[in-house]
């Protein structure tokens, strides 16, 4: 008989994070949307008066910031309840009804943002000295008035904003069809056992040093998404037009453009990118080569990417001893930074192992006024050792923010938020490195350091491409269906991992299976971020003090900047190729190092 996930239910409690520390109950959860709606009333009352008086215009501000915050708060309980377990179907119902006050909030008070934008220069300067609290806004007011080409009247904003609860379907259907509704074959494990596959033991049976496993759960996985590629095509070209309709909508040339202005970031970072990777192909082609060498077989597959290149290296990772290492490994950071991880790996912030339902994936969230939680689907690897570092680094990078940042500028954006999380990862990496003598450890060790830059920034880089080809075949006119889609991601495929590698039909399908093509070109951030990151965790090590002092400045500057400019405060420019460039030269000389011990 197949072993089945447990039910939400059947978790022990010390391996669920705490949600009440948001809220005591789902009655004050309740009555914080009810709080809402009265702000948002008050708020709504005030159309046509945002810059009428300096009074007028802070009070507008401050009642836009405490909507902001509660609704932020109350969309994160709802969202955390949800991920426990998506076939909860009153959480399911939370959700919907806290998305729809936000998108209800967001339609009455649209008239905001036109307003300020019509108010002349001096008028605000006026404003400013009148009443020195509003030196508070001036950032916000900026950043308003940097978007106001894009900006369109007081109602059309409104009518724009009520279409924000529908655009969301395709992303909404797409996460409940991958996590409550595909059901996914069972295989035999390396013992002969049955287990039924899910997105939660996917890779791990991909890392098996079982070839037939890894095999049976590439052609058994793939096979689910090959039977719903039309459908899934279908949801992924209705992302794309609402991507294509409010970029039009708000006079972006492109939905790329319109995607990365929003946090402020220019559309060369991301064709420099996708230029600089693609010029050093061939670090990826000799990375393959090697893989083929070492795996020992006559034809690389797609499902001998995961698996470690060095055998027998592999070791179990009980949970309570990744966190010790992670600890040990972020000492560098300082004792603050080290006894805030310690407290979130205490007080229950981390939601452990996987349940039937529960959210694939990882990932940390959470609003201001409360601590960060984190979700994980963990499985006891090297892999999963890495992803608790990581989603402790974007916890932290949020709980450095909301302490040294008031609500308006907390939220650091998308752009940056990579960052601190892989800088985590490498600072573990250096770690481990650092305290074995094995060489066969060493040789395992660098060989997920190469499977780090593989998997983050050629691959990311990858999806980056996809998703740009992709929009731009919508914008000509060209169909987004299966055929055009799998032929796109095929062809992309072959490019980054070359002739050493057999592309195998079912990678065609993989675009199928990845949630974050809903997420508005945000996977290019994952390179851009694990470059700047190599340069931040080395900066540390050899510099010490003063390089942490830096970084934990640049943790604290929440969206109080511009994400390029809080990190040339640490001496990175994303503006130029040499930060991606750097990074795959230290991918060249992991590899010199490896060629060497193998």
């Amino acid at each position: 008989m197949a072993k089945e996930l447990p039910k939400r239910s059947e978790v022990k409690e010390e391996y669920t994070w705490n949600l009440s520390d948001m809220y005591a109950s789902k009655e004050a959860w309740e009555h914080e949307l009810g709080e809402v709606k009265a702000l948002a009333a008050e708020l709504s009352a005030m159309e046509g008066e945002v810059a009428s008086s300096t009074e007028k215009l802070y009070r507008v501000l401050e009642l836009n910031a405490q909507i902001g915050q509660k609704i932020d708060l109350a969309y994160n309980y709802a969202e955390r309840l949800f991920d426990e377990d998506q076939k909860n179907t009153e959480h399911q119902a939370m959700a919907q009804k806290v998305y729809s006050t936000a998108v209800e909030c967001e339609s009455k008070t649209a008239f905001v943002v036109p307003e300020i934008l019509a108010a002349e220069s001096e008028t605000m300067e006026g404003f400013y000295k009148e009443k020195p609290e509003l030196e508070l806004y001036r950032r916000q007011i900026e950043e308003i008035q940097r978007k106001k080409a894009h900006t369109l009247s007081a109602e059309m904003e409104k009518l724009v904003a009520m279409t924000g609860e529908m655009s969301q379907t395709a992303e909404q259907v797409y996460s409940i069809l991958g996590n409550a509704d595909l059901i996914f074959p069972e295989i035999e494990d390396e013992n002969g056992e049955k287990v039924r596959l899910s997105h939660g033991n996917f890779v791990p049976f991909e890392e098996s040093a079982d070839r037939r496993v890894r095999k049976d759960a590439f052609t058994q996985f793939y096979s689910v998404y090959k039977q719903f590629a039309n459908t899934i095509a279908g949801l992924y070209n209705g992302q794309v037009k609402q991507q294509f309709f409010y970029a039009k909508t708000r006079k972006y040339d492109s939905t790329l453009e319109a995607a990365v202005d929003a946090n402020n970031v220019p559309a060369k970072v991301y064709h420099n990118l996708v230029d600089t990777v693609n010029a050093n192909m061939d670090k990826m082609h000799r990375y393959v080569k090697l893989r083929k060498k070492c795996l020992g077989v006559d034809e690389l597959h797609m499902y001998d990417v995961y698996t470690p290149m060095i055998a027998d290296a592999a070791k179990k990772i009980p949970f309570e001893e990744a966190k010790e290492t992670v600890l040990k490994a972020l000492a560098p950071l300082g004792e603050d930074y080290v006894s805030k991880v310690k407290e979130g790996f205490e007080n229950r912030w981390i939601d452990v192992y996987e349940n039937e339902g529960k959210r694939s994936g990882a990932y940390s969230a959470g609003a201001f006024g409360t601590h960060p939680y984190v979700l994980l689907n963990h499985n006891d690897t090297l892999d999963n050792m890495f992803t608790l570092a990581h989603e402790m680094g974007h916890a932290m990078h949020s709980y450095y923010s909301n302490e040294n940042q008031p609500y308006i500028y907390s939220q650091y954006k998308i752009f940056v938020a990579e960052v601190a999380s892989t800088c985590n990862e490498i600072l573990l990496m250096e770690y481990l490195l650092a305290h074995t003598t094995d060489q066969k450890e060493r040789a395992y060790l660098l060989n997920h350091y190469l499977d780090s830059f593989k998997g983050t920034v050629y691959r990311q880089t990858m999806f980056a491409e996809f998703e740009m080809r992709s929009n731009k075949m919508a914008e000509d006119g060209e169909s987004l269906n299966a055929d055009n889609l799998c032929k796109l991601y095929y062809e992309l495929n072959q490019k980054y991992f070359g002739e050493d590698m057999v592309s195998d039909p079912e990678i065609a399908y993989e675009w199928a299976r990845i949630p974050h093509f809903y997420y508005n070109f945000y996977v290019y951030q994952y390179a851009t971020s694990f470059s700047a990151a190599v340069a931040i965790a080395h900066g540390i090590l050899e510099e010490g003090a003063p390089a942490v002092e830096r970084y934990k400045k640049f943790l604290s500057g929440g969206c109080s900047k511009a994400p390029v400019e809080l990190l040339k405060e640490v001496g990175i420019n994303m503006e130029e190729p040499k930060p991606i460039q750097d990074a795959l030269d230290v991918f060249g000389k992991i590899l010199d190092e490896i060629e060497t011990l193998v």
